[in-house]
């Protein structure tokens, strides 16, 4: 029996990348004095490493190798970090990052319906505080009774290390829930958890590899709780889900 959702954020939650972090993370550059810009084409591909400072670390070995050689570069990629949270924040309270369709009312009759609800990511949490707390209520954290986030594991996703982090906090067989996630990234790391997966594709992740998915949606509208627990049930055609 379905007794628990764990939740991606980035992508599944929320359109974040895009129009969230990447704009956080080049008014980081600029307030550094960098010369770096994500333009949209190059953070797609810069979404293949997962986390934050990984991503700048990967970034700076590639198109800055003797800024990212000098003594104290980690100490700078932890200050560009801090930085882009802040301005991810201000984004997220100035309502520029809404729920993906069907999010928000899907959590509410999932909380209603007893099922209980947890946050796998590797968004830092307090990324994960400001979109909760903007988009679904200011109490929304209390709705999740584990929010895996940031560094709380030492590997990220595709690692399973976050789910099973999670999934301890709950104390649930990882038969028992359904994760949901946007990305191949996310999907493998759930699946090596053992979880159960249904994927909602996102901006940067249509045509991704989804082999082993229960179901791929574009997003969430229109999905009930019956639809869920159909799913994670019988892992029946999405398809003949929604007709029926």
């Amino acid at each position: 029996m379905l007794q628990a959702l764990i939740l991606d954020v980035d992508g599944t939650l929320a359109e974040t990348e895009r129009d969230g972090h990447r704009p956080a993370f080049n008014a980081a550059f600029k307030e550094a004095g960098l010369p770096w810009h994500w333009d949209v084409a190059l953070y797609g591909e810069l979404l293949a490493v997962t986390g934050g400072k990984e991503r700048m670390n990967h970034y700076a070995r590639h198109y800055a190798p003797e800024l990212a050689a000098k003594p104290g570069f980690d100490n700078l990629v932890r200050k560009l970090h801090l930085l882009k949270t802040e301005r991810y924040v201000e984004l997220v309270h100035a309502g520029r990052i809404p729920l993906r369709p069907g999010v928000g009312p899907l959590l509410r009759a999932a909380r209603s319906a007893g099922l209980r609800l947890a946050i796998a990511t590797t968004t830092s949490p307090e990324n994960v505080s400001a979109l909760l707390r903007a988009s679904l209520a200011p109490e929304a954290e209390s709705w999740f009774d584990a929010i895996g986030a940031g560094d709380v594991v030492a590997k990220k996703k595709p690692a399973p290390d976050i789910y099973l982090w999670v999934l301890e906090r709950l104390q649930l067989p990882a038969a028992a829930c359904l994760a949901i996630e946007d990305s191949a990234h996310g999907l493998r790391a759930a699946l090596a958890a053992g979880l159960p997966t249904l994927v909602t594709e996102a901006q940067y992740t249509r045509g991704q590899d989804f082999s082993g998915a229960l179901a791929i949606l574009p997003d969430l509208g229109g999905v009930t709780l019956e639809t869920l627990r159909r799913i994670h049930g019988d892992g029946i055609d999405i398809n003949e889900t929604l007709s029926s």
